[in-house]
C-alpha cells in the first residue's frame, strides 16, 4: 500500500467517525411530539402533561407558566414534565433545554379542547359542505380557535406512541376548507358562547367501524372482531390481500380500457353522432333503461346552446352524486372526474371552453350494484350573473364496455384495532374537555351488538385518559334512505336504539338528527345544526348552563282499552308538533303487525288509535330508515328520539 493509499485510508476512518459521532449528537436531541407544538391549545385549569424523547438519562429543563420543572429521560427515551393551568389564555411559550440545545415553543393558548372522531361525518370537511356555507368559509377567522387533524394511519402490531404528522391550524381563509365542518361548528359556538380558546383534535376516518377504535383486549368479548385483529398483526397475510387486490382490480380495469369502445373511439371529444345511442332521462340509473343492471363503463353525451352573453365565461357545472366514478369533457376538455361515488360533482369550466354550441361528454364507470345518477340532486350549469342550464332530462347513452362485477378492495385501514393503536392511543397524554363522536353507518349491519359496542369505547377511553367523567356526546344517525308508506323493519332504527344506550351512562348525551339528513345522501350537508345541537350537550354538561339539550323521550305508554297514551319527557320544555296532527306512530297488537296510528295531542299526551288494531300493545315512533313523518319536537327546535316497545 503506498503512502497516499495509506492516508487516503487514515482519512476515510476520521469522516466515518466523526459522521457516527454526528450522528449520536443528532440522536440526543430533544424531540417532540407533533401534538407538542407551536400554535398548540392546551386545557385549561387541569394538570397538563408536556413530554418529549431524547436519549436515556438526558436532563431536560421545561420552563411554563413561570414554573420550572426537571426531568431525566427514562429507558423508553421518554420525559414528561406535568404542569397545573390557569384560566388565562395567554399566549405563552414554552422553553425545552437540555445541556446542548434549547427548544421554543411558541403561540400558546390555554382553553377548552375537544376530540373529535368517528368516520366521515366526522371526518367531512368544510369544502364539501360549501354549498350551504359560503358565507362561513368566505368570513372564517378564529385565531382562538385551533384545529389538529390527525393522519389517517393503522397499526396491528401494538400501539403507537407518536404520530407521524399534523400541525395545528389557526381557523381562517386559508385552512377553513379542510377543517371538519362538525368540529368547526361545534368550536365556534364553544368559542362565541363561553368566550374561551378551543381545541379541536380530529381524529376520524371515513367508512371505519367501531371495532377499528377499540384495543386488541378489548375486542375480546367480540370472537368475530377479535380474531380479525390478531390475523392482522400478520405483516405476511397483510401483504398477500394487498397484493391480490391490487392484481384483482388493476387487471380488471386493464381489460376495461381494452374493450372500451369510447376509447377507442376517442368518444371524449364529443364531436360524434349520438343519434343511434339510447336515451335516459337524467337523474336516474341505467338498470332502469334497456341497458339494464350492467357493470362497466357507459358514456353520456349532451348538447346544448348559449346565448353570445356567456359564450367563453367561466361557470360551475353541478352533475349531483354519480355512481361509482366519472370523467368530464366539455366541448372534448377534460373538466375533473371524482373516483368514487360520495363527493357531491361540482367542477369549474375555465373561460374560453364554452361556445354557442356545446357539448357534454359524461364516463361513468360503474364496479358493482347499479351505476347511474342519483335523484334529487342539482345538474345544471350555473354563471356568475345567476343564469344556469338546466341539464336535468334526455340525455343519450351508449355502453363503452360490460364487465363483470369487480369485488370490492380489502379495506386494511378499518380493521379491528387498527385505527385505536394509531389515532387514539398517540393522544392519551393530551387532556380534553369532552369527546364528540360520529360514528354507526359502518356498523348498521351489526346493530344488535352495537350498544355494547360503544359503552366498551366510551370505558376503555375514559380508562386511557384516567377520567371516569369524560364526557361522552354522540351523534345519532341521520334519516336516510327511501321513506315507505306502510311501517317497516329497519336497521337504520336499530342501530339509533344502540346509539341511545349510551345515556345508560353518566356524562353522556345524544343529538338526535332524524330532521337533518337527507334520503340520497350517506353525508348530509347540514352540518352546522349537528354542531350546535353537540354544543348544547357540552353548555349544560360541560359548563352547567341551564339550557334545554336533550330531546324530548317517551317516558312512559299506557294501553287503555283501544288506545294507547304515550307521555314524553320534555326535559323542561314543549312539546311542539309540525303539523296538524302528531305523525310518525305506528301500533301493533301481539301479532306485533303494525300499522299507523291516527294520533292526537292532548296537553302533554299523544293518543293513539288505529281500526286495523282492536287491543294494541306495541307503539314505534319514528322507526325507519328515514322517518321522515316524524313532526314531534320540542320548543328549542330538537326533534323527538325514535323509540319502540316491542324489542323483547
Amino acid at each position: 500500500m503506498t503512502t497516499e493509499q495509506q492516508n487516503t485510508k487514515q482519512l476515510y476512518v476520521i469522516l466515518i467517525f466523526f459522521f457516527i459521532v454526528t450522528l449520536q449528537g443528532l440522536e440526543a436531541n430533544i424531540r417532540l411530539p407533533k401534538l407538542i407544538s407551536d400554535g398548540m391549545i392546551l386545557q385549561r385549569n387541569t394538570n397538563v402533561a408536556i413530554w418529549g424523547y431524547s436519549d436515556t438519562n438526558t436532563l431536560i429543563s421545561i420552563t411554563f407558566l413561570n414554573s420550572t420543572k426537571t426531568v431525566t429521560t427514562g429507558d423508553k427515551g421518554i420525559w414528561i414534565a406535568n404542569f397545573n393551568t390557569q384560566n388565562d389564555p395567554g399566549p405563552y411559550q414554552i422553553s425545552i433545554t437540555s445541556k446542548d440545545e434549547q427548544i421554543i415553543i411558541k403561540d400558546i393558548l390555554l382553553g377548552d379542547v375537544y376530540l373529535c372522531s368517528g368516520q366521515s361525518n366526522m371526518e367531512l370537511p368544510m369544502r364539501r359542505v360549501a354549498p350551504l356555507y359560503q358565507d362561513e368559509i368566505q368570513n372564517a377567522n378564529y385565531p382562538n380557535i385551533r384545529y389538529f387533524e390527525v393522519p389517517k394511519e393503522y397499526e396491528f402490531s401494538a400501539p403507537r406512541d407518536t404520530l407521524s404528522g399534523g400541525q395545528w391550524l389557526k381557523v381562517d381563509e386559508n385552512s377553513i376548507d379542510e377543517i371538519a365542518a362538525v368540529s368547526y361548528f361545534f368550536s365556534k359556538e364553544i368559542h362565541q358562547d363561553q368566550n374561551v380558546p378551543v381545541g379541536i383534535i380530529n381524529s376520524s376516518l371515513g367508512g371505519s367501524p367501531i371495532e377499528s377504535w377499540l384495543s386488541l383486549d378489548d375486542l375480546a368479548p367480540y370472537p368475530s372482531a377479535f380474531k380479525e385483529a390478531k390475523n392482522y398483526q400478520n405483516q405476511e397475510f397483510r401483504d398477500s390481500i394487498i397484493q391480490s387486490d391490487q392484481n384483482r382490480i388493476q387487471n380488471w380495469y386493464a381489460d376495461l380500457n381494452q374493450k372500451d369502445l369510447g376509447i377507442k373511439q376517442n368518444w371524449k371529444l364529443g364531436n360524434i353522432d349520438s343519434t343511434q345511442w339510447n336515451t335516459i332521462n337524467i337523474p336516474d340509473y341505467w338498470s332502469n333503461t334497456s341497458l339494464g343492471n350492467k357493470n362497466g363503463v357507459v358514456w353520456f353525451h349532451k348538447r346544448f346552446k348559449l346565448d353570445n352573453n356567456h359564450k367563453g365565461q367561466k361557470a360551475t357545472l353541478n352533475l349531483g352524486r354519480i355512481v361509482d366514478a366519472d370523467s368530464v369533457f366539455v366541448n372534448g376538455r377534460f373538466i375533473g372526474n371524482t373516483t368514487y361515488q360520495y363527493p357531491p360533482r361540482i367542477y369549474t369550466i375555465p373561460e374560453d371552453v364554452l361556445e354557442s354550441t356545446n357539448t357534454i361528454i359524461i364516463k361513468v364507470i360503474n364496479e358493482r350494484g347499479q351505476g347511474g345518477f342519483v335523484d334529487d340532486k342539482q345538474y345544471n350549469l350555473q354563471f356568475a350573473d345567476g343564469n344556469e342550464v338546466d341539464l336535468v332530462g334526455a340525455w343519450r347513452y351508449k355502453l363503452g364496455a360490460e364487465l363483470h362485477p369487480l369485488r370490492p378492495q380489502t379495506f386494511i385501514r378499518w380493521k379491528a384495532s387498527g385505527l385505536y393503536n394509531a389515532m387514539i392511543h398517540p393522544l392519551i397524554r393530551y387532556r380534553f374537555s369532552g369527546v364528540l363522536w360520529y360514528q354507526g353507518e359502518s356498523n348498521v349491519d351489526n346493530a344488535d351488538e352495537y350498544d355494547t359496542l360503544i359503552k366498551t369505547l366510551i370505558a376503555k377511553w375514559r380508562e386511557d385518559w384516567n377520567d371516569d367523567n369524560l364526557p361522552f356526546f354522540v351523534v345519532q344517525l341521520a334519516n336516510y334512505l327511501q321513506s315507505y308508506d306502510e311501517p317497516t323493519e329497519s336497521d337504520w332504527a336499530v342501530m339509533r336504539e344502540a346509539q341511545q344506550s349510551v345515556l345508560d351512562l353518566d356524562h353522556t348525551a345524544i343529538a338526535v338528527t332524524i330532521d337533518i339528513g337527507e334520503w340520497n345522501d350517506i353525508h348530509p350537508l347540514n352540518k352546522k345544526d349537528v354542531g350546535h345541537r353537540l354544543a348544547l350537550a357540552a353548555k349544560n354538561i360541560v359548563y352547567k348552563e341551564d339550557v334545554i339539550y336533550q330531546s324530548p323521550r317517551i317516558d312512559s305508554v299506557i294501553v287503555e282499552k283501544d288506545q294507547i297514551q304515550v307521555h314524553f319527557n320534555t326535559f323542561g320544555s314543549n312539546l311542539v308538533i309540525q303539523g296538524e296532527h302528531p305523525r310518525g306512530f305506528a301500533i301493533a297488537g301481539k301479532d306485533r303487525k303494525f300499522y299507523w296510528a291516527k294520533a292526537e295531542l292532548v296537553k302533554d299526551c299523544v293518543i293513539l288509535k288505529s281500526p286495523k288494531v282492536i287491543h294494541p300493545q306495541f307503539i314505534r315512533y319514528a322507526w325507519a330508515d328515514n322517518p321522515d313523518t316524524a313532526n314531534i319536537f320540542n320548543e328549542e327546535g330538537l326533534p323527538a328520539a325514535p323509540f319502540r316497545n316491542d324489542s323483547d
